[in-house]
């Protein structure tokens, strides 16, 4: 299978159970990974985080393929460039509480 039809073929729910299978080292139903599964879903999910997530977590995988840090200040960043209403999860004045 070439990279192209990979990533179209990958919803958001398969790359989550892959992702979820390479953390723990065993599928959904509780079967370990073996290590040719987990070298192939490794390689699944950081083809899917740089080529169809771009992410915004820490670490990640660029779209050229080279791991991705972000430092305290990115992350500041981001989040001051996003509208509140995403961040908040409930905002109280002094005389509230």
């Amino acid at each position: 299978m070439n990279i192209e039809a990979l990533l179209s073929s990958m919803t958001p729910e398969i790359y989550a159970r892959l992702s979820d299978a390479v953390e723990t080292g065993k599928w959904p139903d509780g079967t370990p990974l073996n290590e040719e599964q987990k070298a192939s879903c490794m390689q699944a999910v950081m083809l899917y985080q740089a080529k169809v997530a771009k992410s915004s977590e820490h670490m990640t995988v660029g779209e050229s393929g080279e791991i991705v840090h972000k430092s305290k200040a990115d992350f500041k960043r981001a989040l001051q460039d996003t509208p509140d209403d995403k961040n908040t999860i409930a905002r109280f004045k002094q005389d509230d509480i």
